[in-house]
């Protein structure tokens, strides 16, 4: 094989290393093709592989070999194995010295090139026998750039693994569906930016004649920022559930979140309580204001105190506002007015204002669906730069 086309294969393999998903075998599988379709170039013989078990590797898979003259088990704390686990590879041409003995006793040339490949809780070592015309700098080369593509991709796997059940726990989170509330319709949705989001809106059901209602937007984005999203939602249950006051229970969030987090952790939360004749009770830790929108009317419910966990100690009042009949009252996080055009101009609560006062005769499923629809198209349809999330109360028509 010419040397431009080694290296372009080789370059393809790499590639499809960081493309493919890890499944059975997916190690095995690799080194195996390294030893098919590189072994003629880089002198590459029979493969062994052995796994961490502790005090020593197992051997675990054979590619090439023959006979049973090698090494089954790899003591951990010998000296060959600490060389290649110190160094991720390892060539033992120096006399008396070798990972696996055995293959001097063979009857052919071999020499053992090792390479340590590591998962986050898994390890394994694996040996190919170097046959006569082997050059170290083309083996080293060849063995430290697989080991480096399969530890980053058993790392990446894992993460993303990691990341999916963080989205799956805050999806768990977050409504399954809208509650079901005589005279009212609800609905809700959040777009994250990455897997998970720092976003958050729930309801609270107590009684036929009182439902509660939050939407919350964490600092930053991805896992630290679900991660105060859990705390904030359960916090916010567990407050609720016990009969707590709204003022107190945010009083109380603020001490937590100031506590368990960076100084640089921060949430802005509102949560209101909407009495079935129309009365609103409301408290707004930062948030941008939700809007009521009725006729030619629109009435903002601003801040009533400052975010959660700026400070050790917060003052926070409650305010008042009132859903007449056909009445539509808007929530919102900040992703969804910011989202930018092309020109890096700003959707703007104004456009979100307009919409939802032209449209304010249609249902509240319809308004979220048409707002998110405008929205996504406003950013070209491009990925979302910042979570949002948005929930849209209607008080129908007596």
């Amino acid at each position: 094989m010419e040397p431009k086309t080694f290296y372009r294969n080789f370059d393809d393999l790499l590639e499809r290393i960081q493309q493919q998903r890890p499944k059975k075998d997916f190690i095995c599988s690799i080194l195996k093709e390294v030893q098919s379709n590189f072994g003629g170039m880089l002198r590459l013989g029979n493969l062994r592989i052995y796994e961490d078990r502790g005090n020593e590797f197992v051997l675990v898979r054979t590619f090439g070999s023959t006979n049973n003259n090698y090494t089954r088990t790899l003591a951990t704390d010998s000296e060959a194995v600490r060389q290649v686990l110190k160094h991720g590879s390892y060539i033992y041409d120096q006399s008396g010295f070798s990972i696996d003995p055995g293959m001097s006793q063979q009857g052919y040339y071999a020499i053992p090139a090792a390479l340590v490949i590591q998962a986050p809780h898994r390890r394994w070592i694996a040996i190919f026998e170097l046959n006569a015309g082997w050059v170290r700098e083309e083996v080293l080369f060849a063995l430290n750039a697989i080991r480096s593509a399969l530890n980053y991709r058993m790392f990446s796997e894992n993460i993303q693994t990691e990341l999916q059940q963080a989205a799956q726990i805050q999806t768990s989170l977050l409504p399954q569906q809208m509650p079901d509330v005589e005279g009212y319709e609800i609905a809700g949705r959040s777009q994250p930016t990455e897997i998970v989001g720092g976003d958050l809106f729930d309801f609270y059901e107590f009684n036929g004649d009182v439902f509660g209602f939050s939407i919350g937007d964490a600092s930053g984005h991805g896992l630290p920022a679900a991660l105060l999203v859990r705390d904030v939602v359960i916090g916010l249950r567990m407050g609720l559930e016990k009969n707590m006051k709204m003022v107190y229970t945010f009083q109380k969030l603020n001490t937590v979140i100031h506590r368990s987090t960076y100084s640089s952790r921060f949430v802005s939360l509102f949560y209101g309580e909407i009495e079935k004749n129309g009365h609103l009770i409301y408290v707004n830790a930062g948030q941008p204001p939700p809007f009521l929108v009725h006729g030619n009317q629109i009435e903002d419910l601003k801040a009533t105190g400052l975010i959660l966990g700026a400070l050790p100690e917060i003052t926070l009042h409650r305010s008042y506002a009132h859903m007449d009949p056909n009445s539509v009252l808007v929530l919102y996080t900040d992703g969804l007015f910011e989202r930018e055009n092309q020109n890096e101009e700003s959707y703007s609560i104004k456009r979100l204002k307009n919409l939802v006062k032209q449209n304010q005769h249609k249902s509240a499923q319809d308004i979220l669906d048409l707002i998110f629809a405008e929205v996504d198209e406003f950013g070209n349809h491009r990925k979302w730069e910042d979570d949002s999330s948005l929930v849209v109360i209607k008080r129908i028509g007596e």
